[in-house]
């Protein structure tokens, strides 16, 4: 392989990366499937792939789609057992994010949803709207025909339409004055507080601190809210879970508020909330270790410097 080969490659490496995210979910699964793309393409008659681009798409879609079919035959991907990876706002894979429905494609409130979708829904989701790919250019990365392509995003278009029934894109900075004040009733046990900033639709899942088997999920202002309020006490035990007294800090993944906890520079737990008309209406708690990775090591090199509590 010459270097113009490994040049056209590596010119497409960040939108395969992205591509492969919001399909699998998984940072690292991604950079995985993408670098056995990588390896297709070395041992591919490059003289004969006439638009390189469209090739590269086709041979990582269809590598993620191999691999979420595999996981769910292996019942590894259950609906309700599995959180996405969260990335800190700034990291290449959330791209591309010009739009309002691409960004929202790649929140950890969407891309929770696609887990109810078919693999082949999926896939043809993330393509029309992620990336605008025609109907006729998807029927051709997945060996499907363009009706077929056209009934499948309009399925996964409904389904993910009834599940979020939200407004607009939140504005930063009021948005971030909800979790504020959200973390600030949460600390101090203010529960009325709490359920008045819920939305009556909210929804609340969390691995367990990175120990349960399944995903808690809640529902109801009033079970969120005591959720929230148990999950934010502070106790001897959860900062020796932690390794010591964490800052809580509030920055954007995945393009939504989130709450990180920090302990020596080492993140040790993340809440992602989806805010929509000045309120909360949907939390994901993640805490296990290999789910943080990632973000961890983003955090280390840009994460702020203040803390909105120094120590909980």
């Amino acid at each position: 392989m010459d270097s113009a080969d490994i040049d056209r490659f590596e010119a497409s490496r960040g939108r395969l990366a992205s591509l492969a995210y919001r399909l699998l979910g998984s940072a690292a699964d991604a950079e995985d499937a993408v670098q056995d793309t990588f390896l297709r393409w070395q041992a591919a008659d490059r003289e004969r792939v006439e638009v390189p681009e469209a090739w590269l798409t086709k041979v990582v879609t269809r590598l993620c789609l191999d691999r979420l079919r595999s996981a769910q035959a292996r019942h590894e991907r259950v609906a309700g057992a599995w959180l996405p990876e969260p990335l800190l706002d700034g990291d290449p894979m959330l791209g591309p994010a010009d739009t309002f429905v691409q960004r929202e494609s790649v929140s950890l409130a969407v891309l929770l949803l696609l887990e109810r979708l078919s693999p082949v829904e999926r896939a043809v989701y993330v393509l029309r709207e992620a990336f605008s790919y025609s109907h006729a250019e998807i029927a051709g990365i997945l060996d499907i025909s363009e009706s077929g392509s056209q009934q499948h995003v309009h399925r996964a278009r409904s389904r993910v339409a009834a599940e979020r029934r939200r407004g607009g894109e939140a504005d930063p900075a009021s948005a971030r004055r909800v979790v504020e004040e959200f973390l600030s009733a949460a600390v101090s046990g203010r529960t009325e507080r709490l359920v008045a900033l819920l939305t009556d639709d909210v929804t609340a899942v969390s691995d367990g601190a990175g120990r349960a088997k399944r995903l808690l999920r809640y529902t109801t202002r009033e079970r969120v809210a005591s959720f929230v309020r148990a999950g934010f006490r502070a106790t001897p035990a959860k900062r020796r879970l932690a390794g010591g007294s964490p800052a809580l800090h509030i920055a954007w993944v995945n393009g939504s508020p989130a709450v990180i906890a920090v302990v020596d520079e080492r993140v040790v737990g993340a809440v992602v909330f989806d805010v929509s008309d000045g309120k909360v209406a949907g939390l994901q708690g993640i805490a296990a270790a290999d789910r943080l990775a990632r973000l961890g090591a983003a955090w280390r090199r840009h994460g702020p410097e203040t803390p909105v509590i120094d120590a909980w």
